[in-house]
């Protein structure tokens, strides 16, 4: 096997000229594109190689010789040394810019579509909301002597390794202002060695869910209980799967509202919602008013999770049929509809091997609501589409199979893309949140 060539030494001069899809800045050095992390277009800069290859080389910078008027000090400590962010240098403004590009290019690029219209961008009210924001994470726990002892977050930049934190700005600050603690606690108990993560889920009560390798002393859980009612955390194990976790003595419900209405979503602490809470919820107004619905309207709605879209679908007077791969979202969603006192129909389905004659498809329905994975809805669109709903809405969590999917909506099955536009989801990382309108006909 070739092993490969060191990259060269040493400082090197770039400037530079764009952006690439992960947020690094783009140069041009002997006809090679060099992408170089944590550069902004138009600065001038001086870089490390990381690594080259034959096609393009990859770089970090080390100093701004001529400064972008949007770069901004880095709120974080870590930035530059944690994974978790990729653009706190860039002023958030420019991230929105930055990530609605990102989406115009791809659907051009990939579906060969341009919306109608740009949608403004989905942002909080006030420059504070780019923070703090995170309600669900896993984190990585790992002792590293050599480091101080217990490590609590997320990992390096281009490693492996867990990055030495003492806080995280992104977190919920409820348990971002507590990594060096939670990695004090862990270090106490007998069993330091076997907890490699931590899933967090915060509402208004905070679920700290600990993957145990293996079984906890009497002695380990007591201090668990301690630090859980000290901090004002609901403690879980893990010991296996997601069906393992259990709570360590009484645990709160865990509520949040999909769109700032009385409505409350129950939802348990390793199940998938939305990580921007405020974001979310208006999405979640948007949606629905994209959808232009009226009393009665029949709505279809694909990958419904626990019920995010559906339950306020319902409340506008939709008669909604939600479907979900997951049976335990599916079953959480029932309940959520049953708690609310709402009417909808949840149904669990294989959609990406979906038939043309699954019993959910066989009713009728004039507009659809798609939040797929990061996958796309590539196989269910060409059997929703055959049933010809006049609008659809597409919630996208990665612009690629959005504008793939964008791609076989408008050339395939006669439907235009009227409305395009992102949501700041995820503030200083380059990971886009999108939203699509479909309208059929002209």
């Amino acid at each position: 096997m070739r092993r490969r060539k060191p990259p060269p030494a040493g400082e090197f001069a770039a400037e530079i000229v764009d952006f690439d899809h992960e947020g690094r800045g783009v140069a041009r050095i002997a006809g090679k594109a060099t992408f170089i992390a944590d550069a902004l277009p138009g600065e001038r800069v001086r870089f490390r190689y990381l690594r080259t290859s034959k096609d393009a080389d990859e770089g970090q910078c080390v100093a701004v010789e001529l400064a972008s008027p949007h770069r901004v000090a880095p709120r974080c400590a870590h930035f530059g040394v944690c994974g978790g962010c990729s653009m706190q240098h860039l002023a958030p403004d420019q991230q929105i810019a930055f990530k609605q590009k990102q989406l115009l290019d791809q659907l051009a690029r990939i579906g060969r579509v341009a919306p109608d219209e740009i949608a403004a961008p989905l942002v909080g009210d006030d420059p504070g909301d780019v923070w703090g924001y995170r309600r669900r994470a896993r984190l990585g726990a790992k002792m590293v002597p050599k480091k101080g002892g217990v490590l609590v977050g997320f990992r390096e930049r281009e490693s492996s390794f867990l990055a030495a934190l003492e806080r995280c700005e992104v977190l919920d600050p409820r348990v971002g202002e507590k990594l060096r603690a939670l990695g004090e606690l862990i270090a106490r108990l007998s069993i330091r060695n076997r907890v490699p993560q931590i899933e967090i889920a915060c509402a208004d009560a905070v679920a700290l869910v600990f993957r145990v390798l293996e079984t906890p002393s009497a002695a380990d859980r007591e201090l668990l209980a301690e630090f859980g009612a000290r901090e004002g955390f609901d403690i879980y194990l893990q010991t296996g799967g997601p069906d393992s976790i259990r709570a360590l003595g009484e645990a709160r419900p865990l509520e949040y509202s999909p769109d700032g209405s009385a409505l409350r979503l129950r939802f348990e602490p390793s199940d998938f919602i939305q990580v921007n809470g405020r974001i979310s919820q208006r999405t979640v107004k948007q949606a629905l008013d994209w959808l232009e619905l009226a009393p009665g309207d029949r709505v279809l709605e694909l990958f419904c999770g626990l019920g995010n879209f559906s339950l306020p679908l319902a409340q506008r007077g939709a008669r909604v049929i939600a479907v979900e791969g997951e049976a335990g979202l599916v079953r959480r969603a029932r309940e959520n509809a049953l708690r609310n006192g709402l009417d909808a129909r949840f149904e669990k389905a294989d959609l990406f091997n979906a038939s043309a004659d699954a019993p959910w498809l066989q009713a009728e329905f004039d507009k659809v609501l798609l939040d797929p994975p990061r996958a796309g809805a590539r196989e269910i669109l060409p059997v929703v589409a055959t049933r010809k709903p006049q609008r659809v809405v597409y919630v996208s969590c990665h612009p690629g199979t959005l504008a793939r999917d964008a791609g076989l909506l408008v050339h395939e099955h006669g439907y235009r893309l009227a409305r395009a536009g992102v949501m700041d989801m995820f503030p200083h990382t380059s990971h886009v949140e999108s939203m699509a309108l479909f309208v059929r006909g002209a």
